[in-house]
């Protein structure tokens, strides 16, 4: 939208988010919404720093924490289950309905990402089979939505570089692509959607090298030329991390299956009003102010 700075369509269209059904406490003028990612839900014992059973236990906590809160949405940034070790597809599946089932008691409109642990032993239609995202076709690996005054994109980057999707471990997780058809439905998805957009995804957009999308700068090229991109919120990196480019926020956030015992869980709440998002991280999850 070459008419505007990307900061004065920001504040011009973030106006609206004092209208009738902003959020659930409609006319804050705000909008909060909840996310987590990596709970790599799985029944097998532990393995280094990664506790997989005590996810259900995690995933509780933090549902327990999104209702309290009341916030309007809330996603997960992909690996939510884990197949690393090769379960059989029936425990996969398994592992895959008992995680959902705690994400699930949110009582609000829910989303997922995939991210590339999701197909270690399942298909993406099998595992988009087992899952909801609220409002959104079952088959969609990635997709839009919007509430309130904010346009939401959930990105796919599980493709190899030859094309195809990720299926039942075919795949090696340094190889992640989003494909040309997914970029340009990107480009055309937020020039349509003239609000505000926040992205979501797995694998990160915000350098090079293993942990990150390899077409990442062509990425990034689609986002800051739409003019609308506040934020890209991604998983994946279990530390977690944060950059900021050519004016667009880029949070990674600390994976929920590192470390044992609820002191070790991450889960954070964005909070996004006229000219600021505010990360407030639970637990490990690191807190950040960010200016738009």
């Amino acid at each position: 939208m070459p008419q505007f700075t990307r900061r004065k369509f920001v504040l011009t269209s973030l106006a609206v988010l004092a209208t009738p059904g902003w959020a659930r406490g409609a006319g804050s003028g705000r909008l909060r919404f909840g996310m987590l990612t990596d709970s790599h839900y799985a029944d097998y014992a532990s393995r280094g720093n990664r506790h997989y059973r005590e996810s259900v236990a995690k995933m509780r906590e933090c549902v327990d924490r999104m209702n309290d809160a009341e916030v309007a949405l809330l996603v997960e940034l992909g690996d939510f289950n884990d197949g690393a070790r090769k379960p059989a597809e029936d425990d996969a599946l398994r592992y895959l309905a008992d995680i959902e089932a705690e994400f699930a008691r949110f009582a609000g409109p829910r989303y997922h990402a995939l991210g590339n642990h999701n197909m270690d032993a399942l298909s993406k239609p099998q595992v988009l089979g087992q899952i909801e995202n609220t409002g959104i076709d079952p088959d969609r690996s990635f997709y839009s939505f919007d509430r309130g005054g904010l346009h939401f994109v959930v990105l796919d980057p599980n493709f190899r570089a030859d094309g195809a999707p990720y299926d039942r471990g075919n795949f090696r997780w340094t190889d992640a692509n989003i494909p040309p058809d997914q970029i340009d439905w990107l480009k055309q998805d937020l020039d349509a959607a003239q609000k505000p957009a926040i992205i979501f995804l797995h694998q990160l957009l915000d350098g090079e090298g293993s942990i990150y999308v390899n077409n990442a700068a062509d990425v990034r090229k689609a986002l800051e030329a739409s003019g609308n991109t506040l934020a890209v919120f991604q998983g994946h990196h279990h530390s977690g991390s944060y950059r900021r480019i050519e004016g667009i926020h880029y949070y990674t956030l600390r994976a929920m299956v590192e470390g044992s015992g609820p002191e070790n869980n991450a889960y954070a709440i964005v909070d996004i009003r006229p000219g600021r998002i505010a990360v407030e991280g639970y637990r490990r999850a690191a807190g950040r102010a960010m200016e738009c």
